[in-house]
């Protein structure tokens, strides 16, 4: 087997997570997630962790800070080099497996992000301005690939931090190109689920999380302290539950606009994983309803 690591991407409820658990299982590795919410421990219903589907299979990434922190792509991309490297020098394959496809595309391609310290200056400038005029100052630095950087005002403000410490600092900014880094010797797999066959389980997976408690995981994490602002910070899942908790919308809008949120969401994903093609990674999709056997008939085809 020439490759070092595998990727399992694809939306959400298209079944990464059984899929990858079945090839560490079969190959001796251990799986890494690329998930941006999956980090943050005490948020295990509305992130979909799914830990159950592990059966003992070593996972990395998940619950490894706080609800109410900033996890961002720099702290990832520091801790998944961490755990990459630790499975490798065990002898072990990393299985990559995760519906953030930022997270999963700088990683395989070995990016590096420097911390970029607060500018308070630059907030203090922005702090007043709506979401499409920071959204139009981001666009005067960079080119929008998507909407991640502007899903929030805090996260529009964010981005042109960083935008602008780049710019102030054209040779760091080098350490995030692609020309700067080692690309991972990878095979990505991504699962194809039809868009009809998607939206029904989205719908289903969040009536069935809603009925395992979902609703008091996150008033839970209100009870804790974690700041509302905080967990609407995180969007999807959390975001709708807290304005639902806090008053501000009834259960039936909570429902109708989570709904409408993840299916948008996932819609996002595939777009950004079409990108992903096109700016070079190779992503061999693979129908969702094979069975385990197919499953792993084809991807030991692949990596032979």
């Amino acid at each position: 087997m020439a490759i070092e690591t595998i990727a399992v991407v694809g939306p959400t409820a298209s079944g990464k997570t059984r899929r990858a658990v079945s090839l560490a299982s079969r190959l001796d590795g251990e799986i890494i997630s690329a998930d941006s919410r999956q980090v943050y421990r005490d948020m295990t219903l509305g992130t979909g962790k799914d830990l159950e589907e592990y059966n003992g299979i070593p996972y990395h990434l998940i619950d490894i800070c706080e609800a109410g922190e900033k996890y961002n792509l720099h702290r990832y991309l520091t801790d998944f080099s961490s755990s990459y490297n630790d499975i490798l020098r065990r002898g072990k394959l990393p299985v990559i497996c995760g519906g953030s496809g930022m997270y999963v595309e700088n990683a395989l391609n070995g990016i590096r992000m420097p911390e970029v310290p607060c500018n308070e200056d630059l907030r203090h400038s922005l702090k007043n301005k709506s979401l499409l005029e920071l959204t139009d100052i981001l666009k005067k630095y960079k080119t929008l690939h998507n909407t991640t950087d502007v899903d929030t005002v805090k996260r529009a403000i964010r981005a042109i931090e960083i935008s602008e410490y780049y710019r102030q600092h054209p040779e760091e900014a080098e350490l995030t190109r692609k020309g700067m880094a080692r690309k991972l010797d990878a095979l990505v797999v991504g699962i194809s689920i039809p868009r009809e066959e998607r939206r029904k389980r989205i719908s289903e997976r969040l009536q069935t999380r809603l009925d395992n408690g979902m609703i008091d995981e996150v008033k839970h994490l209100l009870e804790k302290g974690v700041k509302p602002e905080d967990l609407i910070y995180y969007g999807l899942e959390y975001k709708f539950l807290t304005l639902h908790l806090v008053g501000e919308i009834s259960y039936e809008e909570m429902f109708k606009s989570l709904e409408t949120a993840i299916h948008q969401f996932a819609k996002r994903q595939m777009t950004w994983f079409r990108g992903m093609e096109k700016r070079g990674t190779h992503i061999h999709w693979l129908p969702y309803n094979l069975s385990d056997e197919e499953f792993m008939y084809e991807v030991i085809n692949l990596l032979n």
